[in-house]
């Protein structure tokens, strides 16, 4: 058996529960963490304080993947086209720079991949794409309570109202990558 090749990508589309939960159901992701980064507060933040939008840190989730079922490209493409990158600090009623678009590369390789899809997908929408491209800095796990969001609280009202309808375009637009 192959060892898996293993890749980490840091992004931000909105509120980290619902990007968590398109990865979740991906094959080949094999981890989505929770998080905080692209902000300056000293200091470990809580969400109360990522809620405040005073942190500078941006919602995002840590997808670690195994390159050979799914491609950073494949990745990258999913993410563009499952949440709004043509708001700029909004998902949907969820506003300010903490729910920004952003893609964190950590190397030039990621860098190069990303402004391609960026590339790629922008004829796709009317509006200018807003969605950051920024290098990783630190990134801090989301407290317990925010991770396995969706998987955890399903029949709850956001994930019914919000979660439920992206992972429903996630089916349709991706079939052969869900699980």
């Amino acid at each position: 058996m192959n060892k898996p090749k293993l890749e980490t990508i840091t992004l931000g589309g909105g509120c980290f529960w619902c990007t968590e939960a398109v990865f979740q159901e991906l094959k080949g992701v094999t981890s989505v963490v929770s998080g905080y980064t692209g902000g300056s507060a000293p200091g470990k933040p809580t969400y109360r304080e990522i809620c405040s939008g005073l942190t500078g840190h941006a919602e995002v989730v840590q997808v670690t993947f195994d390159m050979a079922v799914i491609t950073l490209y494949e990745i990258l493409q999913i993410f563009m086209t499952t949440h709004d990158p043509t708001t700029l600090n909004r998902q949907g009623a969820d506003v300010g720079t903490q729910y920004r678009s952003v893609i964190y590369y950590k190397n030039e390789v990621q860098k190069e991949i990303a402004k391609n899809v960026l590339n790629d997908i922008t004829p796709l929408y009317k509006a200018p794409i807003t969605t950051e491209l920024s290098p990783l800095g630190v990134f801090y796990e989301a407290e317990e309570d925010h991770q396995d969001y969706y998987k955890n609280n399903k029949s709850q009202g956001y994930c019914q109202v919000v979660i439920n309808p992206k992972l429903a375009k996630l089916r349709k637009l991706y079939a052969e990558k869900v699980k």
